[in-house]
């Protein structure tokens, strides 16, 4: 059941009140006073509810968020509420066993159908590319950087991947970076650990169990943990995962105020970028239980996706690039299909022909890698995965 981290958020006026159930009316934007948009804002008189999971990361990242929404709209308030997940419960089996698509978002979503929040932030990554009927994600933010990164016990310090002694333990819970380091790093063991960053850091730290662990480096400077970062692992070393670093805001489709407010915090170059990721992997159908990587390049109008997909021990693999134009000018395309979603996200602020072509390369690339036999691979990995 979701319950209120804290009262009220104070991102609204002092004397607003912040409580989901009414309380005194929070200030609205005056009759006829539009959004940075242009389209009108207008919330009826409460504070916006604003989902998020538990972990120490996710509140940073639901407060980066709000503090966005809140300079873009001085006159609202907003309640953060707080709540666990599957995968925030489940911490002594491996993601890719459990078998669930939606590990870090189905209590969220769930809040979010039963009217509990009005906005739910998520890590773009935790979200399936088939969304339930009914939410689409509202706005993506600018990314922070999507490299994996290494971060070593402070016996290693100072060292890389390549000169640790035979045989060291890298943990990390990612079938995707396991696969592709074991095949880089074939000197090194890999195993699972589990936990938010504070506890996979502290079992670094404080035992002998591993030599290193492998993080988002997203999430590392987050927490303000950069000076952690003792190796950032480049796209030749290890090829991100789909929506990695970015945030998603997640809304119900049919909420058209809320959709126009969060609307604003759309990063139009992070939007095409992960609508590409996406849609391979949605092509690809790939998950958690196999290793599906990425890497994106927006230059001077082109859109560049390399994708990959790869064996559990990373022997196999088949490996693609292909690029293709998204400077399309933001046409005003209000009308029946103002709401057209890409892979679950609903960008009106980003040129639609953009967004199909940035959706068609994801699509593009996936046809070429199952032309090569990707799909056996993936089948392979998936049945190996499951009997693990």
């Amino acid at each position: 059941m979701a319950e209120p981290a804290s009262a009220a958020v104070g991102l609204g006026r002092a004397e607003s009140g912040g409580g989901s159930d009414g309380g005194d009316a929070a200030p609205v934007l005056p009759q006829g006073e539009n959004g940075v948009d242009g389209r009108a804002i207008r919330v009826d008189g409460r504070a916006i509810r604003v989902g998020t999971r538990r972990s120490q990361l996710a509140r940073i990242q639901t407060d980066s968020v709000v503090t966005m929404l809140r300079e873009l709209y001085p006159d609202l308030c907003f309640e953060i509420v707080a709540m666990s997940t599957t995968g925030d419960k489940i911490l002594d089996t491996a993601l890719s066993k459990i078998g669930e698509k939606s590990l870090f978002t189905k209590e969220l979503e769930n809040a979010l159908e039963r009217n509990e929040v009005d906005l739910v932030v998520h890590s773009l990554k935790d979200l399936p590319t088939c969304l339930p009927p009914g939410f689409t994600i509202g706005a993506v933010c600018k990314r922070e950087n999507p490299l994996d990164a290494v971060v070593f016990h402070p016996k290693n310090c100072g060292k890389t991947l390549s000169l640790l002694p035979e045989k060291s333990v890298i943990g990390t819970s990612s079938l995707r970076r396991a696969a592709q380091l074991k095949k880089k790093f074939p000197h090194l063991e890999f195993k699972d650990i589990r936990g938010n960053l504070n506890t996979r850091l502290k079992k670094l730290d404080e035992k002998e169990d591993f030599s290193a662990i492998i993080l988002a480096a997203a999430g590392l400077k987050r927490m303000g943990w950069e000076n952690r970062i003792g190796q950032l692992l480049g796209p030749e070393d290890c090829l991100y995962a789909v929506g990695q670093g970015a945030l998603a805001v997640e809304v119900r489709a049919k909420d058209q105020e809320i959709l126009n407010m969060v609307s604003a915090l759309h990063d139009a170059d992070t939007v095409l970028c992960c609508i590409a990721e996406r849609a391979f992997m949605k092509r690809l159908e790939g998950g958690c239980s196999v290793p599906v990587a990425v890497n994106t390049l927006l230059k001077d109008g082109q859109l560049y996706l390399t994708g990959a997909v790869y064996s559990l021990d990373g022997s196999d693999s088949l490996k693609e690039t292909m690029q293709t134009g998204v400077n399309y000018p933001c046409l005003n395309e209000d009308g029946p299909n103002d709401d057209v979603q890409h892979v679950g996200i609903t960008a009106k602020n980003v040129p639609g022909q953009a967004q199909e072509a940035a959706e068609n390369l994801g699509v593009e690339l996936a046809g070429l890698l199952l032309s090569k036999g990707a799909k056996h691979i993936l089948s392979v990995a998936r049945q190996l995965s499951d009997a693990r």
